[in-house]
């Protein structure tokens, strides 16, 4: 079998991993694997039963009762099957988010999760996105590029996003819980969000989507023939 190849992008929230990523995979013909949506599901799930993304007691109680699973329509877009239902579009709130972030620091979800993620890698060629891609789930990738962008940046970005969907958005409300997420997510003792040492940094906030495809093309060039 010929050695796959994997392309982990980490960065913060809201600095446009998942649109990116999706779009990268789809030019280059690879899986595209949005981690982030993973733990959405997982706490939208927890969320179902009334269980705090605090509590582990009640997460290591129910989360035996979540059956997960991973489908990609004829697009090539990632749909996260809950107990036989899908549910991409109802984890996508900045509420599930917040809570995915305190459901992402327990032990035992990662590690329910960290094979599923590691076998999709060895299957198929993929680009992941998430928190701890590189320096956790996959830590020898093929590429590993750590995507960021101002708070600011990123606040405006996800306002941006939800109005376009018909989604009500506050802009003051959405950069307060952009910089607690970021705080979440690097202060947890399990897997925090940090840079690889072998990534390579890329701060989007002065670049549109095109610009910032064009840059990661170019650093995934220099380590793959695409």
């Amino acid at each position: 079998m010929d050695k796959k190849i994997s392309i982990a992008i980490d960065g913060p929230a809201g600095a446009g991993k998942s649109t990116i990523a999706r779009r990268l995979a789809k030019e280059l013909g690879y899986y595209y694997v949005d981690t982030g949506a993973i733990y959405r599901t997982v706490a939208y799930f927890l969320d179902l039963w009334g269980v705090s993304p605090k509590d582990i007691d009640g997460v290591e109680r129910y989360i035996d009762e979540l059956t997960l699973n991973i489908e990609y329509d004829e697009e090539g877009l990632q749909h996260m099957i809950m107990n036989g239902m899908d549910v991409t579009n109802d984890i996508r709130t900045p509420e599930i988010s917040q809570k995915a972030s305190l459901v992402a620091a327990h032990a035992v979800v990662r590690e329910m999760l960290l094979d599923m993620q590691r076998d999709l890698a060895k299957e198929y060629n993929v680009v992941m996105d998430g928190r701890d891609i590189g320096t956790v789930v996959l830590p020898k990738a093929t590429v590993k590029i750590f995507l960021t962008a101002s708070p600011e940046v990123r606040a405006q970005r996800r306002t941006d996003e939800l109005i376009a969907k018909g989604q009500k958005a506050n802009y003051k409300q959405i950069l307060e819980q952009i910089k607690q997420r970021d705080y979440q997510d690097t202060h947890r003792e399990i897997a925090p969000l940090k840079m690889a040492r072998d990534s390579i940094k890329l701060d989007t906030s002065e670049l549109d989507i095109e610009g910032v495809l064009a840059a990661m093309k170019k650093i995934i060039s220099d380590k793959v023939a695409l």
